[in-house]
């Protein structure tokens, strides 16, 4: 039998990249699931490209309003679900000379506040036994130039997973997270990193000196993650970080 027979997944941020990925190995593996993105057009193009046991609903975590409205979106499509994978997040880098407070916030609000009070929203309905998975970044654990905020960001997720474990043993919803390195994304723009295109060589070019393996990750490679901490195969691990780097924190 597939692993997620008969489960149902909610995948943030899940109509590209790493959450996109996700959503097709869950369907694989048997889950229906509902992505959430920002945009109508992509969420359209990916349920439909996802198939039939796919289902999308527009929404922003780093609007507050949108994200009050998510409980009620989804209850409109099921009444329960087995499955979070916070993934939703922004990837934006500034020296602290340089950042403001309107992108300090926009980071924050994406990353932690939308991604926390997201969770606030649909634990109600997440079955007793569910998982719980947050898409962090190994950037909580080393120092990089401009990273300060974002690296505070998925820092604090990781705090989450600990204390949100501890606070729904009696529910037995287990917390843990993936903190990826480097990977392929279409995050990985100069648009969305709020830098020129030949900075963003430059960093891929620095990057991929420190990775030990040689190269970056692939999106289905975190997905493959992800399946083991939303099935059964996790039942004995909570409160995990399972870091997905190719060696370059790790090593």
């Amino acid at each position: 039998m597939k692993k997620l027979t008969g489960k149902t997944a909610i995948i943030t941020g899940g109509n590209s990249g790493i959450g996109f990925a996700t959503a097709q190995e869950f369907i694989a593996e048997g889950a229906k699931v509902i992505i959430t993105g920002r945009n109508q057009k992509s969420i359209d193009e990916a349920v439909a490209q996802l198939g039939d046991n796919a289902y999308g609903i527009v929404s922003d975590a780093g609007d507050m309003a949108q994200v009050k409205q998510i409980q009620e979106q989804v209850k409109a499509i099921t009444p329960n679900i087995d499955i979070i994978f916070i993934n939703a997040g922004l990837g934006k880098f500034n020296s602290v000379e340089g950042m403001t407070e309107e992108m300090f916030d926009e980071i924050m609000n994406v990353n932690f506040k939308g991604a926390y009070f997201t969770l606030q929203q649909l634990l109600p309905l997440v079955n007793d036994g569910g998982s719980i998975i947050f898409n962090t970044s190994i950037n909580a654990h080393i120092g990089m130039a401009g990273a300060s905020v974002y690296a505070a960001s998925k820092a604090a997720l990781l705090s989450l997973i600990r204390n949100l474990s501890a606070e729904l043993l009696p529910r037995r919803i287990r917390v843990n997270a993936i903190s990826p390195g480097p990977v392929v994304t279409p995050l990985h723009t100069a648009e969305k990193l709020n830098i020129s295109n030949e900075q963003l060589d430059q960093m891929g070019q620095g990057i991929l000196s420190q990775i030990p393996i040689g190269r970056f990750g692939r999106a289905d490679e975190i997905a493959k993650i992800a399946l083991f901490f939303a099935s059964d195969d996790s039942t004995f691990v909570l409160g995990a970080e399972l870091v997905a780097d190719g060696g370059m924190y790790t090593l």
